[in-house]
């Protein structure tokens, strides 16, 4: 691999966090990052970069390394980190270890799931995240008396949905991809998409959308659905089966919005699993989904996998 080619492949790290390779949705995307907090933009790319300098060093495929596959789950984990534990030496320290060890369980993970035609996914991201938060009460040094982060809902309990919840809702909840929970934000996301294609950035909204019908229906709080927390596992799932890796078509729609609903509803039974430890939802419903998803599609003759 050529020096020439880091750069570009440490920045495709951070679209890849949606599955896209142009370098405009890139760049939109590291600019909402720093719209959203100067500390995501900075650690997203520190995890992007380190994560991908690992996979050069390990000798992962140039492929995989040039088209940023190497980079999103270590840009995703510098992002948490800093969410998490805020900017101090030792969450430099973490966001590094976290992006080598994502790296590698990257590869583990191809070598696993390559035979049943699987991606990864964010579950580098999910794994390496979880035992981090999990265990960072142990260590006085990361933790330092921080409480566990609550939901929205904590500090509005019982609060009425809202107009407001629903239209900023349907944008948090393609910013919370990546943790963000400012409308605005979530919209700049959402430009980045348009850039990799209309049916993209349509499919995000919609599977956004689609979270947030499902969340009232079931009645989740009212404070959690605007911040965009049932929408953002809906929307990856949602870009994920819309001509993404399974073939467009009316039928392939319609899995896809099961495949949301299907997301969304396991977003309460993850959320509830981790709390008592102090975890987090993070992607794992998307990630334990969409999984499910795609290995069924060979059942199905109305359905075709993408060529990859």
């Amino acid at each position: 691999m050529k020096a020439s080619e880091l750069p570009p492949a440490i920045v495709r790290g951070v679209s890849q966090v949606d599955f896209q390779v142009d370098y405009r949705t890139a760049l939109c995307f590291i600019v909402a990052l720093f719209v959203g907090g100067w500390q995501f933009g900075v650690f997203g790319l520190l995890g992007a970069a380190v994560a991908t300098l690992t996979a050069v060093v390990l000798g992962v495929s140039s492929d995989r390394v040039t088209g940023g596959l190497e980079g999103f789950n270590g840009t995703l984990i510098g992002v948490a980190l800093v969410l998490y534990f805020d900017v101090r030496w030792v969450t430099v320290l973490l966001v590094i270890i976290g992006a080598i060890m994502g790296s590698v369980l990257t590869s583990a993970l191809v070598a696993l799931l390559g035979p049943y035609n699987l991606p990864t996914f964010t579950a580098p991201f999910c794994a390496v995240t979880t035992i981090m938060v999990v265990g960072a009460p142990a260590f006085e040094r990361i933790w330092r008396g921080r409480s566990m982060a609550a939901p929205p809902s904590a500090a509005y309990p019982g609060r009425e949905l809202t107009f407001t919840d629903l239209w900023q809702g349907l944008f948090n909840g393609v910013g919370q991809v990546f943790f963000q929970s400012k409308w605005y934000v979530g919209l700049i996301f959402l430009i980045g998409l348009a850039f990799a294609g209309r049916l993209v950035a349509l499919s995000a909204l919609l599977a956004s959308a689609v979270g947030i019908v499902v969340a009232i229906v079931l009645g989740a709080p009212a404070a959690d659905i605007g911040a965009g927390l049932y929408g953002y596992n809906a929307v990856l799932t949602g870009i994920a089966l819309t001509g993404t890796f399974v073939v467009l078509s009316r039928l392939g729609v319609l899995y896809a919005v099961a495949g949301a609903v299907a997301a969304t509803v396991l977003t309460a039974f993850v959320t509830d699993f981790f709390k008592p430890v102090g975890g987090h939802t993070l992607t794992w419903p998307f990630v334990i989904v969409t999984w499910i998803f795609l290995a069924a599609v060979p059942a199905f003759s109305g359905l075709r996998r993408s060529p990859t």
